[in-house]
């Protein structure tokens, strides 16, 4: 697990999404978008929604395989692991960050938390709960934690491959 890495600029003055209401699709041809989740409630469909959007502006969607649309749902299943975890364990999320460059796909999960996310260990699969950091490192191609520098706060962030 690496620990570096924030999201990286957008490109131009696209604009950032600050509520459910202003979460309309950027152009195309961003390459990073970000989702402001403070006091936003259902935050796990919002996210889901956004970055599926975020996947239909950027060729991902609709799959035209069976690869793409398998690619296409580990996404959303990550940004869910993700975002759940913040609502659960960092009093909610802040942010969403979702990236692309080249054929890798970065999503950010910014938070007030304290905690560090880990896999449970051992992992039970037979067990309810505990599950979401265990599928993020399974489903990834690598993933980590940024801590900020005022000692308030964290991003978790994980990268997936794109469909080939």
């Amino acid at each position: 697990m690496s620990t570096t890495r924030a999201c990286p600029p957008p490109d131009g003055p696209g604009p950032e999404a600050g509520d459910a209401a202003s979460a309309g699709s950027p152009a195309p041809a961003e390459a990073a978008r970000r989702l402001r989740l403070v006091g936003v409630g259902g935050a796990v469909p919002l996210s889901r929604d956004f970055t599926r959007q975020a996947l239909y502006d950027w060729g991902w969607l609709p799959a035209v395989s069976a690869d793409h649309r398998a690619a296409a749902e580990d996404v959303l299943l990550v940004v869910s692991e993700l975002v759940t975890n913040a609502c659960l364990h960092a009093d909610g999320p802040e942010q969403l960050c979702v990236s692309r460059t080249g054929k890798v796909l970065r999503l950010e999960v910014s938070d007030l938390g304290a905690g560090t996310p880990a896999p449970r260990t051992p992992h039970r699969a037979g067990r309810p709960g505990g599950h979401g950091m265990f599928i993020v490192q399974r489903l990834c191609l690598d993933w980590g934690v940024v801590r900020r520098s005022d000692g308030v706060g964290k991003t978790v962030w994980a990268e997936l491959a794109g469909p080939s």
